[in-house]
C-alpha cells in the first residue's frame, strides 16, 4: 500500500480517490472546492490545506485537473508538485491536456528526480464511479509498471502507448471518435423522429447490430428523454477537440471529420449548452433541422 497525494477531486477525481482509499492506500487530497474534500474524508481519506501539504511525504502523486493551466499551476506554481515532491516520487497525471504540456511536465520532473506519467482516461463520471476507466499512458515502461497498482484500482483497461505525451495523443483520438459518435447518434434520432419512426425501438435494434457502441449502450435512453445532466460537459469536450485539432497540425495530418465535429461542439457551447453533457449535441442537430424540443 502507498502514501498517495490526490490533487483534483471533481466528478472524476473524487470517486477515483475513494477507490484508492478503499483499496487500502493512504490518500491525502486537495481541491479548491470543499465538496471534493468532503467526499474524500467521507471515504476515509485525509484533506490537505494545499498541494504542498498533500504531496509532502507522498510516494505517489496523482493529479486529475480540468485544463492545461490547472496542470501547469499545480506542477510549476508556488507550493506545487515539482517544488515539494521528494525525489523518486511517481507522478501520475490523469488530466486531459495538450501533449506539449505533458512533455514539459515530464521533462521538468525528470530534472528534479521525479517519475512522471501522462495517463488521460476515458469513461466519464460513470466509468470513474464504477472503476472501469480506460487509461492511455505515456512515459517510461518501468514507471508504467510501478503505477500498475493504481491503474488496477481505478481502471479496467490500461496500456502504455509510448513516451511522454503519447497518452495525450491517444486521448485526442479517443475524443474525436466519441464526439463523432455522439453527433451521428444525434442525427439518427432526429431522422427517425422526423420520419415518425419509433426512435427507441430503432436505437434498440441499432445497438444490437454493427453500429453498436458504448455510447448507444449508456446514453441512448437519456438522449431520447432529453436528459443532459453532465457526466462530461460540452465545455470540456470543446477543450478536448481543440487539443485534437492542434495535435493534427503538429502531426501534419488532415482530419476533416474531426474539424466538422469540433465545429458542432463549438456551436453547442456558443448556444449556451456548455454546462450540459456532451450528448447535448442532439440539441444542436435539432436546432439545425428546425426541430428544437
Amino acid at each position: 500500500m502507498s502514501r498517495i497525494a490526490f490533487i483534483g477531486l471533481g466528478i472524476m477525481g473524487a470517486p477515483m480517490a475513494g477507490h484508492l482509499v478503499r483499496a487500502g492506500h493512504e490518500v491525502t487530497g486537495y481541491d479548491v472546492a470543499p465538496k471534493g474534500l468532503d467526499a474524500l474524508v467521507a471515504a476515509g481519506g485525509t484533506a490537505a490545506a494545499g498541494t504542498a501539504e498533500a504531496v509532502s511525504g507522498a510516494e505517489i502523486v496523482v493529479t486529475m485537473l480540468p485544463q492545461d493551466e490547472h496542470v501547469e499551476s499545480v506542477y510549476f506554481g508556488d507550493g506545487g508538485v515539482l517544488a515539494n515532491a521528494k525525489p523518486g516520487t511517481l507522478c501520475i497525471d490523469f488530466s486531459t491536456v495538450k501533449p506539449e504540456t505533458s512533455i514539459r511536465v515530464a521533462e521538468a520532473g525528470r530534472e528534479r528526480g521525479l517519475r512522471v506519467l501522462d495517463a488521460p482516461v476515458s469513461g466519464g463520471e460513470k466509468g470513474a464511479v464504477d472503476a472501469v476507466l480506460s487509461i492511455m499512458v505515456g512515459g517510461a515502461e518501468e514507471d508504467f509498471e510501478a503505477a500498475r497498482p493504481v491503474f488496477e484500482v481505478v481502471g479496467k483497461t490500461f496500456e502504455r502507448v509510448g513516451g511522454s505525451g503519447a497518452g495525450q495523443y491517444v486521448k485526442a483520438a479517443n475524443q474525436l471518435i466519441v464526439g463523432g459518435t455522439y453527433a451521428l447518434a444525434a442525427e439518427a434520432i432526429v431522422l427517425m423522429e422526423a420520419a415518425g419512426v419509433d426512435a427507441k425501438a430503432g436505437l434498440d435494434v441499432i445497438a444490437g447490430g454493427l453500429a453498436a457502441s458504448r455510447i448507444l449502450d449508456i446514453k441512448r435512453d437519456t438522449m431520447l428523454r432529453r436528459e443532459f445532466q453532465p457526466g462530461f460537459r460540452i465545455d470540456l469536450h470543446h477543450k478536448d477537440m481543440g487539443i485534437a485539432t492542434a495535435a493534427a497540425r503538429s502531426a501534419d495530418v488532415s482530419l476533416p471529420m474531426t474539424a466538422q465535429v469540433a465545429q458542432l461542439i463549438a456551436a453547442a457551447r456558443a448556444k449556451g449548452y456548455g454546462s450540459l453533457d456532451h450528448s447535448a449535441l442532439l440539441k444542436v442537430v435539432e436546432d439545425l433541422s428546425g426541430r428544437s424540443s
